[in-house]
């Protein structure tokens, strides 16, 4: 059975975060705990979303949201949520704080340590409607967090694992471009070529899904032609909106399943947490998509051709080294070496990619070796 489910209320424009009280109120958010970084804070986009709201719903802020978030993250915004009498969460910033904040919305109301909700453990039949209502405000366009069901979050153990479920859904996400305006190059690049990553990889899925596939294919072709232009001048109303609605997008279509690219991403990421997750998507990209294009559900909907031409390239075979290009044009490392991985972590990585809740929805199932090939080109 395919399911198609589409649940989160979208408001995308400039200026959107001023309807941020009326969707509180729509909600049933009253007293809000507030979910951040302190680098949101610091750049005062923090200040823009709370002008937005009455000054009753602006008291409690946790702004330790680390750049990958963590199960001591989610503690900490917990015990706040709880001391405060909070009733609902409102996330700001990008995928780490809106991740942590759904950390949050299961662990305030749910029992037990988090990774008993984790996927890979099973654990996602245990989340309930019990959820903290949550409403994301994205500061970035890069992981679509806010229009998706699912979370990533590193726990105590060191792994990072995803949490899943129509519960976790934001009941609204304020899309608004000006809030992005900030965003200095290299991280609007890396960001962007996350969300772009969101929209091929979950297109290259094999699972039936004739409407994510559109919104994907729709998504690439904004992000590609747009990114550079709100790379180079972040004042670009026009880029920053079209990088956003790729943002959105791709995650929308998150529903199909990714693949190998977050798999290594993810494993990755939990071995060094410090490398940015949409870096490491865009150093990954080139490889994967050259596994992929054997896969059968590839050939036989032609699914490299159509995003070369959602590219505005020749021919499917293009794509892996436009990418390439792409990311050199963009400022982004010239692959993993430059980022400091050395082959001596391959087979940790390895190991947590095999157990990545994306594996098993790559079009090609890769093996122990097919992951250590794609690792070696990648450097």
């Amino acid at each position: 059975m395919a399911l198609i489910t589409y649940l989160t209320q979208i408001q995308i424009e400039h200026g959107a975060r001023k309807l941020l009280a009326g969707e509180c109120e729509r909600v049933g958010i009253r007293k809000p705990l507030i979910v951040t970084d302190a680098g949101v804070r610091a750049a005062g986009v923090l200040q823009q979303v709370l002008d937005a709201l009455p000054v009753e719903m602006r008291g409690a802020v946790y702004d330790g949201t680390p750049p990958n978030p963590n199960e001591g993250a989610v503690r900490e915004a917990v015990a706040l949520f709880q001391q405060r009498g909070c009733d609902g969460l409102i996330a700001v910033g990008g995928g780490s704080s809106i991740d942590c904040a759904k950390g949050a919305a299961i662990a305030a109301r749910h029992p037990g340590p988090l990774k008993t909700y984790a996927t890979i453990e099973g654990g996602a039949p245990l989340i309930t409607e019990a959820c903290v209502p949550l409403i994301a405000v994205p500061t970035t366009a890069g992981t679509g967090s806010e229009v998706a069901r699912g979370a990533i979050i590193i726990l105590d153990d060191g792994r990072k694992v995803g949490f899943h479920s129509w519960f976790l859904m934001p009941k609204a996400a304020i899309c608004d471009p000006e809030l992005t305006f900030g965003l200095p190059p290299l991280l609007t690049a890396a960001t962007g070529m996350d969300a772009i990553a969101h929209c091929m990889e979950t297109f290259m899925a094999p699972p039936y899904n004739p409407p994510a596939d559109g919104i994907a294919l729709d998504g690439l072709g904004r992000g590609w032609a747009h990114i550079e232009r709100a790379t180079r001048d972040g004042q670009d109303r026009d880029a920053r909106l079209q990088m956003m609605s790729t943002s959105a997008q791709g995650a929308l279509a998150f529903q199909k399943g990714l693949g190998c690219v977050h798999s290594l991403s993810h494993s990755l990421g939990g071995v060094n947490p410090k490398l940015h997750h949409g870096t490491l998507n865009a150093m990954f990209l080139p490889a994967v998509i050259r596994f992929n294009a054997s896969a059968e559900s590839m050939k036989k909907e032609r699914r490299l051709d159509r995003m070369a031409q959602a590219m505005g390239l020749a021919k499917g075979d293009e794509v892996p080294d436009a990418i390439r290009a792409m990311n050199q044009r963009l400022g982004l490392p010239t692959g993993l070496a430059a980022m400091g991985v050395q082959r001596e972590g391959f087979e940790r990585i390895i190991e947590g990619a095999l157990a990545d809740h994306c594996h098993k929805t790559n079009p090609r199932i890769a093996t122990a070796q097919d992951y250590r090939a794609m690792l070696d080109a990648s450097m």
